[in-house]
């Protein structure tokens, strides 16, 4: 650094921008915080890597005002086959339902979702960004954290931030240099993973080969790409797995792209871990420095998603408080953790499906689930993905309502239904709810239950008062908006139990608390510890 360059003071520094950290940055830009978002490369990744975003995901895209701008590139809806040795179907999963108001599985290819992310960020002035810069050190006050960058032997800056998040990888740097293991499963498996620039496959719908001899998942993408991984066996080769002769023939035992142009072949070792701890003082871990998830489940970059939407707010709260409450940044590990951890438990119980050990075992497997398919609530169990752990907080920024925890709603991501207004207009739940807690009055009358003194008190307290009433009921304003729940998500039994009461939801849309709505002042202190701060995102011409 010369003398007369000054250092760059920003809010968050940002050590890595794949989807992970291109996310923060967007989050945070919206939020208006400085960022300083630094990657060593020259541009976002131009090799495919991820190929599925999830339909949490997906909200968070729409966090950032960025939800139409990737629907735009991605295959929407698409599902598993589950296939014999012989070819066999014996399971299929095509889920249906729109939870959280997105399609549960989308594929995309990973060069085209981070230029779109890094697009995205052109909207903030707040946020600089350092491609081609690599983060040479850091130190830690108890007041910020100083970063050392480098382009080159002979251009250097120095950056003062109040907080630092390491997106860095599963072979983080920040992670290494603050002494931080991986513990967990001692799982690792390698695969041989064969991307095409354009398939003979026109089946839309991933395929898993369910053969001991060589397990083998072909997955889908859009504008007619494809993605073959074969499990390779102890002792195997990389140069002879990598070899065109040996590529081509794995792939004309499942399917028609023998012949097909490479696009990439590689072999990777699949992992299983999680970081010891995902904090240092100022300093936070968030993507695959903090887990790495096998790819069986298809969860590896969302759960990293779901670690900035998570760790975004807090950070922006964390800026501008006055008397910082301890658990507030503490929730990070404490809510995140545990369900990083349920995802990788989820890839390691559908690679036992994937990668039978024998064929005793496979054909068993076969017959259990062709049993189960008898059965419609079994079949649909499946067939939906009700399998995969819901996004759910046993312990962090919540007040349980004393609920059992298979019934209760507090700690779950709320879903998220098409509503209609009073002018009979209709748009997902999202789009009407500002940047900042959010008192829901799930009611048919919530006009007439929430009176006004309590309006005043939540809305003195920086909520944001709504109504939602069930899809049976016509809306009414007096006071504050109400919609109409248009997709029946609430008239679930889940959310029925909920009627006529009042739903803290925090900024990540995450139910805090719940009250009757005769109790609904008494949220009040609760929205004050989430510290409200509204904000304004502006989206991208083409988001919708």
């Amino acid at each position: 650094m010369t003398a007369a360059e000054p250092v760059l003071t920003v809010d968050i520094a940002i050590v890595g921008a794949g989807p992970t950290g291109l996310t923060l940055a967007n989050l945070l830009g919206g939020m208006g915080l400085t960022v300083a978002l630094i990657e060593r490369n020259l541009t976002t990744v131009q090799e495919p890597r991820a190929v599925s975003i999830d339909d949490e995901s997906m909200r968070t895209m729409q966090a950032m005002g960025l939800d139409g701008a990737v629907e735009a590139i991605v295959a929407r809806g698409y599902g598993s086959r589950y296939l014999s040795p012989g070819g066999r179907l014996f399971l299929t999963v095509e889920p249906t339902s729109r939870d959280y108001g997105f399609d549960k599985r989308n594929a995309f290819q990973q060069p085209e979702l981070e230029a779109l992310l890094r697009d995205g960020l052109s909207r903030f002035a707040n946020v600089t960004q350092l491609f081609g810069w690599e983060m040479q050190a850091f130190h830690q006050t108890e007041r910020s954290v100083q970063v050392e960058i480098a382009r080159g032997p002979g251009s250097q800056k120095k950056i003062q931030a109040r907080y630092m998040v390491a997106c860095d990888g599963g072979r983080s740097p920040t992670r290494s240099k603050l002494g931080i293991s991986l513990v967990g499963s001692t799982f690792t498996e390698r695969w041989l993973i064969i991307d095409l620039v354009r398939t003979e496959n026109r089946f839309r719908h991933t395929e898993v080969h369910c053969d001991p001899a060589r397990p083998c998942i072909s997955l889908p993408g859009p504008d007619n790409i494809r993605r073959y991984e074969f499990m390779l066996h102890a002792g195997e080769d990389e140069r002879a797995v990598t070899d065109e002769a040996f590529v081509r023939d794995m792939l004309a035992r499942v399917g028609p792209d023998r012949d097909c142009e490479f696009r990439r072949v590689r072999v990777y070792t699949f992992h299983a871990r999680l970081a010891e701890r995902w904090r240092e003082g100022r300093i936070f871990l968030a993507g695959d420095a903090a887990h790495l998830t096998p790819p069986f489940a298809g969860q590896g970059m969302n759960s990293g998603l779901r670690d900035a939407h998570n760790l975004a707010w807090k950070l922006a709260e964390a800026v501008g408080a006055q008397d910082l409450p301890a658990e507030l940044l503490d929730s990070y590990e404490i809510e995140r953790r545990p369900h990083a951890w349920d995802m990788i438990e989820l890839a390691l119980r559908m690679g036992q499906v994937m990668m039978p050990t024998n064929g005793r075992k496979a054909f068993l497997t076969r017959m259990a689930f062709r049993a189960l398919g008898l059965y419609p609530p079994a079949r649909d169990y499946f067939a939906q993905m009700r399998y995969k752990p819901k996004p759910r907080f046993r312990a962090g920024l919540l007040w349980p309502d004393g609920r059992p925890e298979k019934t209760t709603m507090v700690g779950r991501l709320v879903p998220q239904p098409e509503v209609e207004d009073v002018t009979r207009r209709r748009m997902l739940l999202d789009r009407v709810l500002p940047d900042r807690p959010v008192v829901l009055v799930f009611a048919p009358y919530p006009d007439r239950l929430l009176g006004k003194d309590a309006v005043a008190a939540l809305q003195a307290a920086g909520a944001h008062v709504a109504g939602i009433t069930p899809e049976w009921m016509n809306p009414v304003e007096n006071g504050f908006p109400v919609y109409r729940e248009c997709s029946r998500l609430f008239s679930r039994r889940d959310m029925q139990a909920y009627l006529g009461h009042a739903l803290l939801l925090r900024r990540d849309r995450y139910i805090a608390a719940a009250v009757p709505v005769a109790d609904a002042a008494s949220l009040a202190d609760k929205v004050r510890s989430l510290a409200p701060a509204p904000v304004r995102i502006q989206p991208l011409a083409n988001a919708s």
